[in-house]
């Protein structure tokens, strides 16, 4: 899609977009955790072997963190669909610039502008050296 840089307002195209991809991806992380869940809730095995038992179980703590991740990365959609819904999508959080469209685009989640988070990664790179 062609976003139009020069207005920090979303068209009704833009707007539509934005929304379509965020509940998309809402949706798919959903159906994600649902088969984890019904994965989890059928797996009543036993193992003779230790080493398969261990096998699975890192298996298992693998999945869960990575479904901790998507739980999380759920609720950021969540954020972002309500920050859409109320007309606040595409301003920085810091600073109340417009975040531009194409970084929306590649990172719909964000509430940051470039600038931002260039300053955060940079403080962030300060206090780990």
């Amino acid at each position: 899609m062609e976003f139009d840089e020069t207005s920090a307002e979303l068209s009704p195209q833009e707007y539509e977009h934005f929304k379509a991809k965020l509940q998309e991806q809402l949706g798919a992380l959903m159906v994600d955790s649902d088969g984890t869940v019904q994965e989890m809730q059928g797996a009543d095995l036993e193992f003779p072997d230790p080493g398969d038992r261990a096998t699975y179980e890192f298996e298992r703590n693998t999945t869960l963190r990575i479904r901790d991740r998507e739980r999380k990365l759920a609720k950021k959609v969540s954020q972002a669909i309500e920050r859409l819904e109320a007309g606040t999508y595409n301003e920085c959080e810091e600073c109340g610039e417009p975040i531009g469209k194409k970084r929306l685009d590649a990172r719909p989640v964000t509430t940051l502008c470039i600038l931002c988070k260039e300053s955060q990664e940079q403080q962030e790179h300060i206090r780990n050296s």
